[in-house]
């Protein structure tokens, strides 16, 4: 594993649930040594998040998805003799991580100011849910409620649906990842000046960034983009583009011309469109399309489309998924071994390095499981 980018760096974790943690899995999966300092007793809130009551062990499964691959430090922040411990690990890190609310850490006397008196190379990289001011700042910074706030709830459902919330925490894992970014840009910036830097992130505003074509349409018209009556895909794109029913399930359609389209399909009533017409009569042209496809099964269809050269594909469940050579030759799976007797089946890291896939077959840590080897090892720095 010499080949993995960030070994050799150490990363202080004071982050829980899904944004911070899920930073920290991807600069694992990178290399670096991920310490997640927990709170003793309970540790980080995520462990007692259960997904349909799925556990493993003492923690939930979900704690395990974005925890592999680290170590845990229990320690109280509030008691002076472990917080000085901590302090002597910041000594020694090269990025802390965190996701407490704003004000929380200089309560604790670890924010920035106070971190970069210990380690002035640091990498500090903060998430919070709307920012650091302004009137929003105190607000809970939940994925589902930042959906709501940020109005990427009307970018899915047709256009007389009710708001529809994305099916994943899409906040918290764009804006992990916007972290990372941040964090590997300060990281070379440190390896050319020897400086250390304030990372800032929110979940409101990786969303915003997430949005940024449905947001610059309306900054340019100060009209909300509309869904489509039918079968929408996009609010910005025009007909065919969406998710139809065929006799025996659903088939997804992406740009293609109106005539080319109704060629392949055999479908008249299309042929009477227009290319300009495609925006301004994309619900009429839905309709007409969505009738039409329902009539023979998607493999018929699929046949008839890509025969043209088309895009459209199958719309699968996760089963049919995994059945496909496709996803089997993708390799994205890895097993896990919790303890004797436990194994699970997670994602391995998308990224591939000089060709190879990242696997990591460490599992998430216990509460504190390795408290007492690192504190070992700061005394055995200590002159």
């Amino acid at each position: 594993m010499n080949y993995l980018p960030l070994k050799g760096l150490t990363v202080l974790e004071l982050s829980q649930y899904l944004s911070g943690p899920s930073a920290g899995l991807r600069l694992a999966d990178l290399g670096a040594r991920v310490i997640k300092i927990e709170r003793p007793g309970g540790g980080d809130a995520c462990r007692q998040l259960s997904i349909k009551n799925l556990w493993a062990g003492e923690s939930s499964l979900l704690f395990h998805t974005i925890n592999r691959n680290k170590e845990s430090f229990a320690a109280d922040l509030k008691n002076p003799d472990e917080l000085a411990v901590v302090k002597r690990l910041i000594e020694e890190a090269d990025v802390i991580t965190h996701n407490f609310r704003p004000g929380v850490m200089s309560k604790i006397g670890l924010d920035y100011a106070s971190v970069q008196e210990i380690n002035p190379r640091i990498i500090y990289a903060e998430i919070t849910g709307f920012g650091k001011e302004g009137p929003w700042k105190a607000k809970p910074g939940q994925d589902l409620l930042l959906q709501a706030m940020s109005g990427l709830a009307y970018a899915s459902g047709n256009v007389n649906d009710d708001p529809v919330p994305f099916g994943i925490a899409i906040a918290d894992i764009l804006c992990g990842s916007h972290l990372v970014q941040g964090i590997l840009a300060a990281l070379i910036r440190r390896q050319k000046r020897g400086v250390g830097a304030l990372i800032e992130v929110s979940l409101l505003e990786s969303l915003l960034d997430f949005q940024f074509e449905f947001l610059t349409t309306y900054y340019s018209s100060r009209k909300q983009p509309q869904r489509s009556s039918v079968n929408n895909g996009n609010p910005l794109l025009s007909a065919p583009y969406g998710i139809y029913r065929a006799a025996d399930g659903f088939i997804g359609i992406a740009m293609v011309s109106l005539q080319r389209l109704a060629t392949s399909l055999h479908c008249e009533a299309l042929k009477r469109f227009s290319q300009e017409e495609a925006f301004n009569k994309r619900d009429e042209i839905k309709a007409i399309l969505s009738a039409h496809l329902v009539s023979k099964p998607s493999a018929y269809w699929l046949f008839q489309l890509h025969k043209e050269g088309i895009w459209a594909m199958e719309v699968m469940d996760w089963k049919q998924m995994k059945q496909q050579p496709a996803y089997k030759t993708l390799d994205m799976e890895q097993e896990l071994t919790l303890y004797p007797g436990k194994k699970i089946i997670t994602t391995r890291c998308p990224i591939r390095i000089n060709g190879k896939k990242l696997f990591s077959s460490k599992p998430a840590p216990q509460l504190g499981e390795h408290t007492g080897k690192i504190k070992k090892d700061i005394l055995l720095k200590t002159p």
